[in-house]
């Protein structure tokens, strides 16, 4: 059993996708491209969302995007509703003892207008909202509240909210109900997966380890990964030479075994790998030259990080957005030193 749930918002207790889907259309239509429908939206967003309005939108400021995001959200005729089995959820959470947090990318102004509104605010011990990255407020939360991570989990409907609570050594629990598909979510590897908060609370109601110490059997251990998710990289590529006559932008994702793992570095970057070096490198290398496929740039990608870094392994993803109604087209491949 949990002490602590720390709870996303958006998608997790309250239901406010279809606001925001219109919101974002007005600010996409306001910019001159196609709104994105439901399934679509779902695919694409993501968190941190500077991250999906840098794809979308990469010269114009976010203070800009936000507000007329807000504007258009206020504006929305969807209402947001509390999602089923929240308020049951909070309430066995309180009758428990389990002390509950909420930490959300929502602006504050919303937030704390929702909260009050659903008649929520009791149910939490304290509540963060407007961060834009989780990861970087998720520390001081357990020190400031004096939160073992081990008898913590983050509840959250995104890939982001399981890179947080992986980030702060928590217990990930991924819930269906919100912004983004199961397939999405399974990438990630959330510790437990449920489809609402109903199953979760009928979940943790049985006794069970922790379930971070529960491994398939015959798993192997996982070695110590340096990884780059996502690194944006300008080249001019593509088979027709119209394609290749202009620049564009290709998302790259490494993860590299170091040749040693974490344990001996003595807290000194000269024992590890200087990943700032690294995505210098790897944007370097991907604007050298033009290319026909993302297949020889991931090849290339490899090559360089095995002989330019002592690694013991690589793995690399390349992402293209080039053909309609798919969310990218991705290649990947994994290298080891010989």
């Amino acid at each position: 059993m949990f002490r602590n749930l720390i709870f996303d918002w958006s998608g997790t207790l309250v239901d406010d996708l279809g606001p925001v889907i219109e919101a974002t259309n007005v600010v996409l239509e306001s910019h001159a491209l196609p709104p994105l429908d439901r399934e679509s939206f779902r695919r694409r967003f993501r968190l941190p969302y500077r991250e999906f309005y840098a794809e979308l939108l990469p010269h114009v400021p976010l203070d800009e995007l936000e507000a007329r995001f807000r504007t258009a959200f206020d504006a929305a005729l969807t209402p947001v509703t509390v999602l089923p089995h929240a308020r049951e959820k909070l309430a066995w959470c309180a009758a428990r003892g389990i002390r509950a947090f909420v930490l959300t990318s929502m602006d504050s102004r919303t937030f704390e207008r929702q909260l009050d509104g659903f008649g929520l605010r009791a149910r939490f011990e304290a509540t963060y909202s407007g961060v834009l990255d989780k990861r970087d407020l998720i520390h001081q939360i357990l020190s400031t509240h004096g939160l073992d991570p081990a008898e913590t989990a983050f509840v959250g409907d995104m890939t982001h909210d399981v890179e947080t609570a992986r980030f702060g050594g928590l217990t990930s629990i991924a819930v269906l109900t919100g912004y983004q598909h199961p397939e999405i979510l399974a990438a990630v590897r959330p510790d437990l997966t449920v489809p609402d908060l109903a199953a979760l609370r009928l979940l943790l109601e049985r006794p069970r380890r922790d379930a971070r110490s529960i491994a398939p059997v015959g798993a192997m251990p996982q070695p110590d990964t340096i990884e780059i998710r996502r690194l944006r990289v300008t080249t001019c590529i593509g088979v027709p030479d119209a394609e290749r006559a202009t620049a564009q932008i290709l998302w790259l994702t490494v993860r590299m075994v170091p040749g040693q793992g974490f344990d001996g570095l003595a807290d000194e970057i000269a024992r590890t790998i200087d990943y700032h070096a690294v995505a210098v490198g790897l944007q370097a290398l991907a604007a050298a030259r033009p290319r026909r496929l993302i297949e020889t740039l991931a090849v290339e990608t490899a090559d360089w990080l095995l002989a330019n870094h002592p690694l013991h392994s690589v793995a690399v993803t390349l992402e293209k957005h080039i053909l309609p109604d798919t969310e990218c087209v991705a290649v990947h491949l994994t290298r080891s030193r010989a």
